[in-house]
């Protein structure tokens, strides 16, 4: 990490926010397009001029979300339950650390969750679960399930802050706003998100609730992405590998730099950033030591979200539905919601590996990856939070924020 400067007189920051401006950015790529006339036209050795897979995908390539939806059956559920009751009867006082393949048992539906594994981080990315009922169950029955089916798709289950949580509730907190005069983090307010990834191979949501309206996800294929940029802005890939990014940790003026787009062995380019450490946010502005982004790395920056806005499908999750995305091959994004009497939204994170087809790690992401998945004392005192979130956690802490 790198050590804490004497602070400048002033840093000159890009006019970038955490959501872009069209105009702005389009204004950007014109007066740089007049000042940098020794723009590369190729694309660095080892980089694909185009990656031509399933999860190579835009919207228009969806035709309902029926392409993407799995059908919990009768039969399933009745398996589930049966799972749940088999691991509730083992002795001993287990609890959701002791969740796996062996503890709860999905005879016939465990077989065809492997396939969804292999749909996840070989196919088009993404799957949305659907059909399980949270109204049926209790909130730690709910976590048990949640963790039981899984556990077939990815069974590592990687920290997701640094007091050892291992499970995070996504609600808006407006009471804990009040009680503590200061704005929490993106997941825990009810405002819209930019495409962003989170800190993991596998990001799953288990949907306990919905709000009244709003709320919607928004998934971008990076392959789609990397095609267009690779196609017409070779420049811009160049600008993206770079390893001078500087990413605030908002923690007393604490940094890193790294890439935003990595290059994963056989399964090609994906991105593994988000906007909040690299624009800064009105509610979580940059500490005066972190570096300023540069007017190139703006661009790029803007031209992967536009991007992503233009060709994501958009999933409206319904209550009792289980999303499992493909961190590294999706960039997220969610519309801002708002709850009502009945309807308060409420998903349960994980972040989640699958050893046998995790994408291979890159060099510059050991860290990220060791502080989520690594035998460390943070993982070996797991904290799982049953009904919510602390307050606290949501207003400081390091780690278990997004966006």
């Amino acid at each position: 990490m790198p050590e804490i400067p004497e602070l400048p007189d002033q840093i000159v920051r890009p006019d970038i926010d955490w959501f872009p401006s069209y105009k702005v950015y389009k204004d950007r790529v014109e007066r740089l397009k007049a000042l940098n006339v020794n723009r590369p036209t190729t694309l660095s050795a080892g980089w694909p001029p185009q990656v031509d897979t399933e999860r190579a995908w835009s919207k228009a390539d969806f035709k309902s979300e029926d392409e993407y939806l799995f059908h919990f059956s009768p039969e399933d559920i009745a398996e589930i339950e049966a799972g749940l009751d088999f691991f509730k009867r083992l002795p001993g006082g287990l609890g959701p650390d002791d969740v796996n393949q062996r503890t709860f048992p999905l005879p016939s539906l465990g077989s065809r969750l492997v396939k969804v594994s292999k749909t996840v981080h070989e196919g088009r990315g993404f799957v949305v679960l659907r059909g399980l009922n949270p109204d049926k169950y209790s909130s730690f029955d709910n976590i048990l399930i949640y963790l039981g089916v899984t556990g077939y798709i990815a069974e590592t289950r990687g920290l997701q802050d640094f007091d050892g949580r291992m499970l995070l509730h996504i609600q808006s907190v407006v009471e804990d706003v009040k009680q503590h005069g200061s704005m929490p983090n993106s997941p825990y307010v009810a405002r819209a998100q930019p495409f962003h990834t989170d800190l993991c191979d596998v990001l799953a949501l288990y949907a306990l609730d919905v709000a009244a309206y709003g709320g919607e996800c928004f998934l971008a294929s990076s392959a789609k992405i990397y095609n267009e940029i690779a196609k017409t802005r070779p420049d811009v890939i160049h600008v993206l590998t770079k390893d001078d990014w500087p990413f605030d940790e908002f923690w007393h003026g604490q940094y890193h730099t790294r890439p935003l787009l990595y290059n994963f062995a056989t399964h090609g380019p994906g991105f593994q950033f988000s906007r909040r450490p690299l624009t800064g946010a009105h509610f979580s502005p940059h500490h005066p030591a972190v570096p300023a982004l540069t007017e190139e790395q703006a661009e790029a920056l803007d031209m992967v979200y536009f991007l992503a806005r233009e060709h994501a499908v958009e999933v409206r999750l319904r209550k009792g539905d289980l999303q499992v995305v493909n961190n590294f091959a999706m960039l997220h994004a969610r519309s801002s919601f708002v709850d009502g009497p009945h309807a308060r939204r409420h998903m349960l994170r994980l972040w989640l590996r699958c050893e046998e087809r995790a994408w291979p790690t890159p060099s510059a992401l050991e860290k990220v990856a060791w502080e989520c998945y690594g035998d460390h004392e943070y993982r070996r005192n797991a904290i799982w939070d049953i009904e919510r979130s602390p307050p606290e956690l949501r207003i400081k802490h390091r780690r278990a924020s997004c966006a």
